[in-house]
């Protein structure tokens, strides 16, 4: 009787003791799982990517990548110029509301309230890592960074002036002292380049070194108790167009076609308004001509730098699915800005807001979301990543923040998404000299200062925007709408009239 009882009291010791470990593992169930991130980052990339369609673009890891998330068929940046896109995106404010439109200004300086997107997540109790170039070079937000940031060389606060004319003469004398050549000559500046190498100086290029790096973290992350956010940025394509020797032989020179509206020189469309082009280059063919051979040339080592830098994603990739990270981690792929390859004879992102200049590639992979697998045709913008990782990774809303999270598109890639992108320039930094307005259908330009006008393409019908319909007649109603779009961006922004 004696042992019954003590059996029956084991029993019952065992069996509250099951009912406790039971209540703790559902209590540990229903706390959220907190996401890692991998900030997987291109510079000067646009859409040359085989997901894309581009017809030569080897780009097997990207498309990889693509192909089990979510791809946005039309994402834009906010500025074509790498600190002020990237400032935009890493922020969550625009251009406009900064005043930032350059490569040297640092937005804690000016706003020193506003916390970057690395530095959130570090704040939220997440071990933040950074190999490589994501704040523009030589402004990093060091304090972001748990592991790899790197001191801070330029600090400079952001112009504050109000917006003012530029005098006729000093405006054309900018132009006047480097008219471009008329004959091709040799480069003089340092990007102005490309090649192709190989042995030990291929081995040495920057970017292999960053994905290096990234592989490292990850090893020592699968240890890791805390969730990650590591962020991966990539250097290429940007200038010069240097990759090694086997990337360049993946594309045969004859196979490169220039665009249609290809031009040895910058020059304003027919029809279009004196602001929409920059009369000079600032990457390639500074103040001399393109001829149709160096073009192709520059072309095939722009693809070659692509797809070393696919190569170098892909590495990065392979290590993530290796260290059984993979299913915990939402991956996101972007580009700061496009990029144009002698469309209308410009050779550089910079001032470009056509569509070359404005729309990048970007890609989010998160294991939870219904709609991986397919692309989003919606319109979105790189300011919409901030609230979009917040929302993802389950973080407590950020005030203030001007994108708008794609969480409902990662689920429902086709669904409504009634809101167009904004990209701007400023030329001269006396106020925004241009912005264009993006739709499904619809690109509209807006000029001030002394390239005044409008200009309105319809993109599905005219995708080399060659036709300007801003002023036709018929479609007054469409160009009203737009630029009230725009004054509610711009007003109070703008370069003022030439003065006399």
């Amino acid at each position: 009787m004696k042992i019954s009882l003590n059996l029956t009291l084991c029993f019952l010791q065992l069996a509250l003791c099951l009912q406790g470990q039971a209540q703790h593992q559902k209590a540990v169930d229903s706390v959220p799982k907190k996401y890692n991130v991998l900030f997987l980052i291109a510079d000067d990339l646009r859409t040359d990517m085989g997901i894309y369609g581009h017809s030569l673009a080897h780009t097997p890891h990207l498309d990889k990548l693509a192909a089990k998330g979510v791809w946005f068929e039309h994402a834009y940046c906010q500025y074509p110029l790498c600190n002020p896109s990237r400032s935009s995106l890493l922020t969550g404010k625009r251009p406009t509301t900064s005043g930032l439109y350059g490569n040297r200004e640092w937005f804690n300086a000016s706003f020193p309230d506003w916390i970057s997107l690395p530095k959130y997540f570090k704040q939220n109790g997440y071990t933040t890592i950074r190999s490589g170039k994501v704040f523009h070079g030589g402004i990093d937000d060091t304090e972001a960074w748990d592991i790899g940031g790197e001191k801070r060389q330029y600090g400079t606060v952001i112009n504050a002036a109000a917006p003012s004319a530029v005098g006729s003469q000093s405006y054309w004398q900018a132009y006047s002292n480097s008219a471009p050549r008329i004959e091709p000559y040799a480069a003089t500046v340092a990007s102005d380049k490309w090649a192709a190498l190989t042995g030990e100086d291929a081995r040495q290029i920057g970017d292999t070194k960053v994905a290096d790096r990234a592989i490292e973290y990850l090893e020592d992350l699968k240890r890791a108790k805390e969730p990650f956010f590591l962020a991966c940025g990539f250097s290429k394509p940007h200038t010069p167009f240097v990759a090694p020797k086997e990337f360049f032989d993946l594309y045969d020179l004859d196979s490169i076609a220039l665009p249609p509206d290809f031009s040895s020189i910058p020059g304003i469309p027919v029809g279009f308004p004196a602001g929409s082009i920059r009369r000079r280059n600032a990457d390639f063919f500074v103040n001399r001509t393109a001829s149709t051979q160096e073009a192709k040339e520059y072309i095939r080592a722009y693809l070659a730098c692509i797809s070393y830098m696919d190569w170098n994603v892909g590495r990065v990739l392979q290590k993530l699915e290796e260290s059984g990270l993979k299913e915990n981690t939402i991956v996101v792929f972007w580009s700061d800005h496009g990029y144009q390859l002698g469309e209308k004879g410009k050779w550089s992102k910079a001032g470009s807001l056509w569509e070359q200049g404005t729309r990048v590639p970007f890609i989010i992979y998160d294991p939870r979301a219904q709609g991986n697998g397919q692309s989003s045709p919606r319109v979105v913008e790189l300011l919409d990543i901030y609230p979009t990782l917040v929302d993802l990774c389950g973080l407590p809303s950020y005030k203030n923040l001007e994108g708008k999270s794609l969480k409902p598109l990662l689920y429902e890639p086709d669904k409504t998404w009634e809101r167009p992108a904004y990209t701007v320039w400023n030329e001269n930094g006396k106020g925004v000299t241009g912005i264009t307005v993006r739709t499904e259908k619809w690109r509209y330009a807006e000029f001030f200062g002394h390239g005044t006008g409008k200009s309105l393409t319809d993109v599905v019908r005219d995708p080399h925007q060659l036709i300007n319909l801003a002023n036709d007649q018929q479609y007054a109603d469409i160009v009203d709408y737009f630029h009230q779009l725009v004054m509610q961006q711009v007003k109070g922004k703008v370069e003022l009239p030439p003065s006399k």
